[in-house]
């Protein structure tokens, strides 16, 4: 232990992943008491009308444990995701641990939003997309993946603009014929069924169009009062994280596998796309930093897991520094 750097030992630790879930319960213990955060999610679109009601209604220390609880299950899936693929090459948790520290450190997003359950979508639609990777029968994986997609417009319509990058990864993966593409269609429109058979059964057809009234609905930029500063805090950090993820990734990404390398290279590409959309629709930042998060917290862990220079070492002291010094800011922006 004494010779390993601190970068070693905090992402190979055994016992990293268990401080982690105690720093970060203590940060949402300390930002809830020091906080008094209104919730409303009334200008967000939900498929039904009563949800919104529902969660505005519910005690704020009840929504706290829905959203910890669900930010829970996405980590699990993120240990999952690279068990099943092997991004890191070991059976690594630092992706989780990454990714709670990120999440802790934004106390705005201590809440359940509906970018909360899109995000959850779009990491299953993810783990399916990544499984179709030069599969012949990858209909059902595809199918799968793009309705998990549609499940997560119903609750985030922006989400509809990730579909383009589905169809590119289809392409990378080589999994693209007549049949995914006709389950890709099924699974995407398969959620709508049952929210037309809704709407149509309470002779409420609004609740059917509204989802598409807002997925061509843009807002004019105005990023002093569509981004707060500790987004735009935030934002800046997690660029500085994914140049350095990427900046890695072209000069190591030989010693991965080629499969390794599509999931990557993939995943660059999703998060460069999300940081031009948080840009381009401030308003949305709050549902899109969930998949932003995700996204980040696997490029984080791949560069810290799979460097052991000083260079690295030092980077790495800087982002915990750095991440730190963020929950502090965005905790005295919102008091």
């Amino acid at each position: 232990m004494r010779g390993k750097r601190i970068q070693s030992i905090v992402t190979a630790g055994r016992w990293t992943l268990p401080a982690v879930i105690i720093i970060c319960i203590i940060c949402w213990i300390g930002a809830g008491l020091l906080l008094d955060v209104n919730y409303d999610i009334s200008t967000s679109y939900t498929p039904l009308g009563a949800l919104s009601t529902v969660l505005n209604d519910l005690p704020t220390i009840v929504n706290k444990l829905g959203s910890f609880a669900l930010y829970a299950i996405i980590g699990y899936i993120l240990i999952e995701i690279n068990n099943v693929f092997g991004i890191i090459r070991t059976r690594a948790s630092a992706q989780t641990v990454f990714y709670f520290l990120l999440i802790s450190a934004c106390p705005s997003m201590h809440l359940l939003y509906p970018g909360d359950i899109a995000s959850v979508s779009y990491l299953l639609a993810l783990f399916f997309l990544f499984r179709s990777y030069h599969r012949h029968q990858s209909s059902f994986d595809l199918f799968y993946s793009f309705a998990f997609i549609g499940f997560g417009t119903m609750f985030f319509p922006q989400l509809v603009y990730f579909i383009p990058l589905w169809l590119f990864g289809i392409i990378k993966f080589q999994s693209i014929n007549i049949k995914s593409i006709c389950a890709a269609i099924i699974g995407l429109s398969f959620p709508y069924w049952f929210l037309f058979s809704h709407a149509y059964f309470y002779q409420d057809m609004t609740l059917f169009y509204q989802p598409f009234i807002e997925m061509v609905s843009f807002e004019a930029i105005e990023y002093r009062t569509q981004m707060p500063i500790w987004e735009l805090a935030t934002l800046v950090y997690l660029f500085i994280l994914y140049i350095g993820s990427a900046v890695h990734y072209f000069r190591k990404g030989y010693q991965d596998k080629i499969q390794t390398r599509s999931y990557l290279d993939y995943l660059l590409v999703v998060g460069f796309f999300t940081f031009v959309f948080i840009l381009l629709q401030p308003s949305q930042g709050i549902n899109l930093f969930p998949i932003l998060l995700i996204n980040s917290s696997i490029l984080t862990a791949h560069l810290f897991v799979l460097t052991h220079s000083k260079a690295s070492n030092l980077f790495f002291i800087f982002t915990l520094v750095s991440l730190v010094i963020l929950f502090f800011f965005n905790l005295w922006t919102l008091l």
